[in-house]
């Protein structure tokens, strides 16, 4: 006896595309308005200026010298091999990527942290989702979206979801339960806890997530490139289909300089928003100090 289960999946995807075809042709037409139109302003600017702006960010938010540094070289190394528009290309595919990852990602952790049943039911799902190999991603996405950039795309968010809604997730439920009944005594609501309490305390394991989702969106670059996805990916695609070895390593090389700026930048945003956060403690210690005490009445 043989279970046909791929045969069973192949008639759902007939199904979905013989009657939700229209659902999927507006998620094109979506998907390529915004990869389209922030691939116009990356493209569309100088260079130096796209440069000065990604150094001003890493500057900014990890306060590191290094990284600036490495910023502007990186950057100008990928201007001098002729990969600036493959290169913004592919970071306009990946922020598209990584915007709706986290769309779907972040707010289905949260849902999974206070809801035991949610997180029982999202948790083998995502477990699937993570031990399947990435060709298989493709299959569906170009059934439904053809060949182009808006496969990759999809199959790059589906592929990317899991450590949002994770690293989300258990940033939430690590967290000190004396510090939820001590806001819960003070007569603060769940949503109001969430806000002020749960949120920013998990954030180190939030921006965690969303550092792996980056590093997910881009690790899948070469893979969509298979499909007609374009950027840095076809470059690579290209070099291996001609057998051009310093084409391939070109493409390669630019993939490794994002992806270092990126995680560095991304790892450095969590030490910055503890800071941004002590800092703001700090404040309303100061401002609690100087609130001068209520006179007791004699």
């Amino acid at each position: 006896m043989q279970l046909n289960i791929g045969t069973g999946f192949a008639a759902v995807i007939d199904w979905l595309l013989a009657n939700v075809g229209w659902f999927f042709d507006g998620v094109s037409a979506v998907v390529q308005f915004l990869v389209g139109n922030v691939e116009n302003v990356l493209v569309g600017l100088h260079p130096f200026l796209i440069i000065a702006v990604l150094a001003a960010a890493a500057a900014g938010l990890t306060r590191s010298l290094g990284l600036t540094v490495y910023t502007i070289l990186a950057f100008l190394l990928i201007v001098g091999m002729g990969l600036w528009v493959q290169s913004m290309s592919t970071l306009a595919v990946v922020l598209v990527s990584v915007v709706f990852s986290l769309a779907i990602g972040i707010p289905l952790g949260i849902w999974a942290a206070l809801n035991g049943t949610v997180s029982k039911v999202v948790r083998p799902v995502l477990d699937l989702m993570q031990a399947m190999p990435v060709f298989v991603y493709l299959i569906p996405a170009v059934f439904f979206f053809g060949v182009g950039m808006v496969p990759g795309i999809a199959a790059t968010i589906v592929f990317a979801i899991p450590p949002a809604v994770r690293l989300t997730e258990l940033g939430i439920r690590k967290l000190d339960l004396e510090l939820l009944e001590a806001a819960t005594a003070f007569g603060a609501k769940k949503g109001l806890i969430l806000k002020d309490v749960q949120l920013p305390l998990a954030f180190p394991s939030i921006m965690a997530g969303v550092n792996q989702v980056i590093m997910l969106a881009l690790s899948m670059v070469v893979v969509a490139g298979l499909v007609g996805a374009g950027g840095l990916g076809g470059v690579v695609v290209e070099g291996v289909a001609q057998l051009d070895t310093a084409r391939g390593f070109e493409g390669g090389l630019a993939v490794v300089i994002l992806a270092i700026y990126l995680d560095r930048v991304t790892s450095g945003s969590t030490s910055f928003g503890e800071v941004l956060r002590s800092r703001k403690v700090r404040k309303e210690q100061l401002a609690a100090a100087k609130t001068p005490a209520p006179a007791v009445a004699v």
